[in-house]
């Protein structure tokens, strides 16, 4: 008789984290939740925080969870959201929490940035999209604000590496998170010595290198005793949530695109190569790593952040956000729309009002009510998804048949079908917990029981439910788009 492997898959999203105990059998996958916790940002002396040792104990609590149900794991992945990073002093010890990207003091950043090396050369060396809380422009800010933590940093570890670190002692620089930080050449899949040179860092300050599926190391002897787990190994996934969930589509060829939908949405492709030209320059379209040597390209547009914001202020509106997605549906069509992507939308203090305020400055009437706050952000955000699959179109070396969306964003049924109406395709939604599933997935291929992409894809499509929506009333969208294009004019 077989022994089962067992996989965690911890899964730490911009909002809350989430680990997952996965297991193959027989062809196919089973899951099931271990922990779910917060992941608030930390408001602080003007800026923004994450709390690392916070996480690393929900990460020490699902252990000791497991070592309770007498459950011996195979080993241990981590995933999450990228471009932050912890500063590890010469002693081994962190310096200070790290700085949420959503703290405002990048604000600018960019443009300083800019005075030292070129746009037009930064986005050629890196195929990244241009956003100001990108590492590169982060650590340049910290650089310039004489920043303690920076200038004492032996090491500059990303998130997921943090992690890695506080579990294992070992530092290291995964790939696909690398990736996120607009300083990775991905033509030679290293960082490139000039953009961090320009700010006086040096490449082996961020760990040895490793892709997903590399082992890492084992958990320290300190954790195997709080835990009662014993040397379990730490596998590098892919560290960056969204290129863990791609791993998830459950895609039977290359001829389509992904939205990973959640707090963020991200709308790409799947490519060999990395797409750099003055076409994806224009559109400021990103070139982030994937499993097995692949790219992800893809454009980040803001998601559910926008319904998010706007829940924690309405005070007429359900609690749940299942029957607001509903009520919404009772709304008046194509009302007012919204640019998603709006500077203002990045985190203003109501997001209410920021809504209102550029509804007014486009000359279109602002939501009265939280039905047609809810149904402005979704048709504004299934037209956002048509204009960048245009774009892809043009840009695809492959035609483009279908959508496949992954995440939390999948519940709203009404969304994927103003998706599937939006952009004329198929959109096939699921699998939901996509991020956990990737994770779990490339720790099968470490322990040697999946060979491939192709095989992992095969596996989650035998082992999940996907639903289909086909496009209804493609016509209607028409004249809503063009007002849409116009608003960005």
């Amino acid at each position: 008789m077989n022994k089962t492997s067992f996989f965690l898959a911890v899964d730490l999203g911009a909002t809350s984290g989430r680990t997952i105990l996965g297991s193959i059998e027989n062809g196919k996958l089973a899951q099931r939740e271990m922990t779910r916790f917060a992941n608030p940002i930390i408001q602080q002396g003007g800026h923004f925080f994450w709390d690392i040792y916070a996480l690393y104990n929900e990460i020490i609590r699902s252990l000791k969870t497991v070592a309770e149900e007498g459950i011996q794991l195979t080993s241990i992945g981590i995933d999450t959201w990228g471009v932050d990073f912890v500063c590890i002093g010469k002693d081994g010890g962190i310096l200070r929490n790290p700085y949420s990207y959503r703290d405002p003091h990048t604000e600018g950043a960019m443009d300083e940035y800019f005075k030292l090396i070129p746009k037009e050369k930064v986005y050629d060396k890196t195929g990244i999209q241009f956003m100001n809380f990108n590492s590169l422009f982060q650590l340049a800010t910290m650089r310039r604000n004489n920043d303690s933590a920076l200038e004492a940093a032996d090491k500059i570890l990303f998130i997921p590496d943090a992690l890695m670190y506080m579990l294992t002692g070992e530092a290291v620089c995964e790939y696909t998170i690398l990736s996120t930080s607009q300083m990775l050449d991905p033509r030679t899949k290293r960082i490139d010595p000039e953009l961090i040179g320009a700010i006086g860092l040096r490449e082996e300050q961020f760990g040895r290198y490793v892709n997903p599926s590399d082992k890492v190391g084992v958990l320290t002897p300190e954790i195997q005793k709080m835990t009662g787990v014993g040397p379990v190994p730490v596998v590098a996934v892919a560290g960056h949530d969204t290129g863990a969930a791609v791993a998830a589509v459950p895609a039977q060829n290359q001829n389509f695109a992904y939205l990973s939908c959640g707090t963020w949405s991200l709308l790409g492709i799947e490519t060999k190569d990395a797409i750099i030209n003055e076409k994806s320059f224009e559109y400021n379209f990103t070139n982030e790593g994937g499993i097995e040597g692949t790219t992800r390209f893809l454009k980040n547009i803001c998601g559910m952040w926008l319904l998010e914001r706007c829940r924690q202020e309405w005070t007429d509106a359900p609690s749940d956000v299942n029957q607001i997605n509903s009520d919404a549906m009772t709304a008046p069509a194509f009302r007012s729309l919204i640019n998603p992507d709006d500077p203002r939308f990045a985190n203003p203090e109501s997001m209410t009002k920021a809504i209102c305020e550029f509804c007014r400055e486009t000359g279109q009437p602002e939501p009265q009510d939280y039905k047609q706050f809810a149904r402005c952000i979704f048709e504004s955000l299934a037209l956002r998804y048509r204009q960048i699959l245009d774009y892809l179109h043009g840009l695809a070396p492959f035609p483009i048949e279908k959508l496949h969306v992954i995440g939390g964003g999948t519940y709203n049924r009404y969304l994927m079908q103003m998706a599937a109406d939006s952009i004329g395709m198929p959109v096939i939604t699921g699998p939901v917990e996509g991020t956990a599933i990737g994770n779990i997935m490339l720790q099968a291929k470490a322990a040697g029981l999946v060979n491939d992409m192709f095989q992992m894809r095969g596996i989650i499509a035998d082992s999940i439910e996907t639903r289909t929506y086909l496009p209804q009333e493609t016509a209607v969208w028409e004249e809503p788009y063009q007002r849409f294009l116009a608003m960005q004019k």
